[in-house]
């Protein structure tokens, strides 16, 4: 990690956002100790409550038996398989065997969401996930995830589409909450033009995090571009001096 680019966003988020929640960043890589290694899942675990150890500063690292569910193990590219009758579970369910989620009107239509769903393998064996001003020189963060309230969402929402001329440069999917910060910002890496993840909208995944917040995941390759922009952006107006200011009073 350049540590110009950690400083200067360091300074800027202060300068902005004042004292609101820093991002986390993760990587994958087969190299051993680069965090403490979770701990193997008990049971059918969320993955999304996991997280609130590495957003109060501690670093950890997650391979395929450090996730509880299946849809993690899928989400973060460590395994393929989905739950059995998973078309059942996350639409009407089976009377007496399967409770369904009912995010899906019928098992019919989650069998073609399932076909058009990306393909992804991680890349590496680990997964390691650091808070921003955790991270070190040697670690390269692919993806930056913000969990934030809704002033703030609103200021990365504007500087993530600062420099777009698609209205879209802000994305919000379908998916577990996981796939929306993990998957989804991992493969817009390498789009030709990256873009920003809305998300946590899964009603599963929910109360793992506090009620009044959503997240913001941003591949690294446009996350740099947003950091330039912020001296130039919206963030210098007067306009954003009421929102930085009301939110500095709710924190």
């Amino acid at each position: 990690m350049d540590n110009d680019i950690k400083d200067t966003f360091l300074k800027h988020w202060d300068t902005y956002f004042g004292e609101a929640e820093l991002p986390i960043c993760f990587y994958y890589t087969d190299e051993e100790n680069r965090a403490d290694m979770a701990k193997p899942a008990a049971g059918r675990q969320c993955f999304i409550g996991a997280l609130a150890k590495i957003r109060k500063g501690q670093s950890l690292c997650f391979d395929a038996k450090s996730i509880g569910c299946f849809g993690g193990k899928r989400y973060l590219g460590f395994s393929k398989r989905m739950m059995p009758r998973f078309e059942y579970f996350l639409s009407c369910g089976i009377p007496g065997r399967i409770e369904g989620e009912r995010y899906k009107k019928s098992p019919e239509m989650v069998k073609e969401v399932l076909e058009i769903l990306p393909e992804f393998v991680a890349p590496g064996q680990y997964i390691v996930f650091k808070r921003w001003d955790m991270l070190e020189e040697s670690d390269e963060p692919a993806v930056v995830i913000f969990f934030a309230k809704a002033d703030v969402l609103s200021g990365l929402f504007t500087l993530a589409n600062y420099d777009e001329v698609e209205e879209n440069g802000v994305i919000t999917p379908f998916g577990a909450g996981c796939s929306t910060i993990v998957m989804y910002p991992y493969l817009e890496r390498d789009a030709n033009r990256p873009r920003a993840v809305l998300g946590m909208f899964d009603v599963s995944a929910r109360p793992f995090v506090p009620k009044d917040m959503l997240t913001l995941a941003v591949p690294m390759n446009k996350f740099e571009r947003m950091i330039e922009n912020m001296d130039e952006s919206f963030l210098i107006t007067p306009a954003w001096a009421k929102v930085r200011k009301r939110i500095h009073s709710n924190l």
